[in-house]
Formats: structure tokens, sequence, C-alpha cells
């Protein structure tokens, strides 16, 4: 089983977006908003690079409050009409900036749209590509459970948002163990 290693990843939040968010479960969208901010912590601890995009803005809205608060200040959110991240404008040359960075860990709304058809291009593209589970969300429970079905049966390694940041700390004698360890501690 593959491990995120922290040199090799990025962090793609696909359309985490205001307007979208109000269609989402508010119980689920709370812990998934979390922990896509969690990530984006650790991910700052560790210079993960960190990409964004947004869904038709004009009609979504812009990212979360508090997760565009939390991005990196250099992330410049791609605009897209496409569901599929990898045939929107611009897409790859944010992600092929970090040479050697092939693994993508991905995470926003809505899991069987944006995010499936995302995750089936970038297998395209020789990534190795990880979802945590709890970072993702689609308006419905059962739509989540059956393309998490599918991304494991086309191998998309499925884990989940504590996984993610532990594996990029690998050790606890790491010198940002107990920052990171902190996001997770009162959860």
């Amino acid at each position: 089983m593959p491990l995120c290693q922290r040199d090799s990843s990025q962090l793609l939040i696909i359309d985490a977006q205001e307007r979208l968010a109000r269609a989402m479960p508010t119980e689920e969208l709370e812990q998934v908003v979390a922990n896509i901010n969690r990530l984006i912590t650790a991910a700052k601890v560790f210079g993960i690079p960190v990409i964004a995009t947004q869904q038709n803005s004009k009609g979504l809205g812009p990212i979360i409050e508090s997760i565009g608060l939390n991005l990196p200040p250099d992330t410049q959110a791609t605009e897209k009409t496409a569901y599929s991240c990898c045939t929107a404008p611009g897409f790859e040359r944010s992600i092929s900036a970090h040479p050697g960075r092939r693994q993508l860990i991905v995470v926003g709304m809505e899991a069987h749209i944006c995010i499936s058809q995302t995750v089936a291009g970038l297998q395209r593209w020789g990534y190795q590509v990880f979802v945590p589970a709890d970072a993702i969300i689609s308006r419905k429970e059962v739509w989540k459970a059956n393309v998490l079905d599918r991304m494991r049966a086309g191998g998309v390694q499925v884990s989940c948002t504590e996984s993610v940041a532990f594996e990029w700390i690998g050790d606890s004698a790491q010198e940002h163990f107990r920052e990171v360890w902190s996001l997770f501690r009162n959860q």
C-alpha cells in the first residue's frame, strides 16, 4: 500500500465554494471544511504546494471563507467551467510547476462529479492519487459512497485526513510532529 510522502505530495482543493457549500449536508460540511483546513495547515508546515480550483465562481461564489483565509498567500485558484480540472486551462501548468511531486491529495466538492472526473484525469496523466474520504463531500451520501467505491476499484488510494497528515510526518521525532499533531488532538 503506497503512503503519502511529503516530498512527493501536492494538495488539490477542488471547488470548495460558498454557494455550492449551501447545498451540502450541514454537519458533514463542517467536518469536511475542518479537515480541508487541517490539511492546508499541515501542507504549509511541510512546504507542500497547495492548488485550488473554482467552478464557475460567478454562479457558485468564492472559495469558502475559512479555507480561502487559510490558503498560502501565493495560491491562485484556477477558474474552470469543465467538471474535470484536467481540462481547465492552466491547471496542468499549476500541478506540473512542482517537478517530482507526483502524488496528488484531492479534497473538496462534489465528490461524484468534479472530484471523480479530475481523479480519473490525474490517473491518466500518471499521478498517484489519494482521496481522504473525510475531506470530500457530495449533496447526497449515497453519491459519495458510490464514487468512493469506484475510486477504490480504479486504484485510487482512499484514506482519511489524519492518515495523510501522519504519513507526511512519518516519525514522532520529526521536528514538526507536535505542531501537526495538535491539529487532530481535540477532534
